[in-house]
């Protein structure tokens, strides 16, 4: 990793929110990010436990001090329930793909070898293709990434951070 990646990886933050599961409460809490010039590197939202509420993980890269601006901001917003930032907290923290890798058949072997090194799923082959599903910290989809780059991805779509705190902390 060169240390332009590393001081990346530092001034990344992963926030959690927890919103009323409403119309608009996306672009409401998309726009206290842009009012600010932070742009949103990942996003994931979805219904949480309860339907009338959603699970909104956002990673994104800037200045800590911005970042708290944007907290606080968010957390004033009508529909926001709960905020939190994860710096610093002991945490469970997973990001998923699916690629789609060309393969040869002399290529075959070596790439479904990698995928058992990497814990991954086969999910589909045809046409000399593999679509591949993995799931864990970041770093290790970024490792395996890379490893595929040289045989060929055709496609590929990662969830972004998914983010929960350890203990009774809620996110």
């Amino acid at each position: 990793m060169t240390s332009e990646n590393t001081q990346q990886r530092k001034d990344m933050h992963t926030i959690s929110f927890l919103v009323a599961n409403k119309p608009g409460v996306l672009v409401r809490v998309a726009q206290v990010f842009a009012r600010r010039g932070y742009n949103i590197d990942a996003l994931v939202v979805s219904a949480s436990f309860d339907p009338q509420y959603s699970r909104m993980t956002i990673t994104a890269t800037g200045n800590p001090v911005t970042l708290e601006q944007i907290i606080k901001q968010s957390a004033k917003l009508i529909d926001v329930l709960h905020v939190i930032e994860h710096t610093g907290i002991d945490a469970v923290h997973r990001d998923y793909a699916l690629m789609k890798v060309k393969t040869t058949p002399a290529t075959k072997s070596t790439i479904l070898k990698l995928c058992k090194k990497f814990h991954t799923h086969i999910v589909d082959t045809s046409d000399n293709v593999l679509i591949i599903s993995q799931g864990g910290i970041t770093e290790e989809l970024d490792r395996f990434e890379a490893l595929m780059k040289k045989y060929g991805i055709l496609e590929m779509i990662r969830s972004g951070k998914l983010v929960m705190a350890k203990g009774k902390k809620i996110t």
